[in-house]
């Protein structure tokens, strides 16, 4: 026996359906625009810890001597899943404000110069930003880094005014702009 339904029961039905799917859309995009920012604002003038660190030429890279440059100093590690995934990000944020005058530094933790080279040397595109080896641990204790990924940001002036904790996009505009403005500040 086919049961019916009256018509405005199915048109009632139908205005509920487009209403709640209409409500979906609007949650959706709502949680989208309230997407928090890459980086985090450091509340206080806390001085970027001072460090000297080799890359894979030997070649040595002083925080203290990038004074007047904006530095963001990123800690990472191979095994690291958050690590790897935003890697190709903080490269396109190296490529887009090199020439602004922003230095990009990935600081590996605690993983030998042999262990760090696979990795790069295995990734899909190539990282053309600094890798320094911090293989002892003393740069990460300096910082406080407690978890991984941990970017912070440093002022021209050597003071952290930005962090990111947790894996990032630093792709996104949001993150490129603040990166660009403390540079034009200068």
């Amino acid at each position: 026996m086919k049961r019916r339904s009256s018509g405005f029961a199915a048109t009632d039905r139908r205005a509920f359906l487009r209403c709640a799917s209409g409500l979906l859309m609007l949650a959706g995009a709502g949680a989208i625009a309230a997407q928090p920012d890459v980086f985090a604002r450091v509340s206080g003038r806390m001085p970027a810890p001072d460090f000297a660190l080799e890359d894979g030429d030997r070649k040595l890279w002083r925080l203290s001597a990038l004074r007047g440059r904006v530095v963001v100093v990123n800690f990472w590690a191979s095994w690291c899943p958050p690590c790897r995934h935003e890697l190709p990000s903080l490269e396109g944020l190296h490529r887009t404000t090199a020439l602004r005058g922003v230095v990009v530094l990935g600081v590996n933790a605690g993983e030998s110069w042999d262990t760090v080279a696979a990795f790069t040397l295995g990734l899909d595109n190539p990282l053309t930003f600094p890798i320094l080896t911090d293989e002892k641990g003393a740069v990460m204790r300096d910082w406080k880094v407690k978890a991984l990924p941990a970017t912070y940001v440093v002022d021209p002036n050597g003071v952290i005014v930005l962090r990111a904790l947790g894996g990032r996009d630093f792709s996104r505009p949001d993150a490129i702009e603040d990166v660009t403005r403390l540079a034009r500040q200068r």
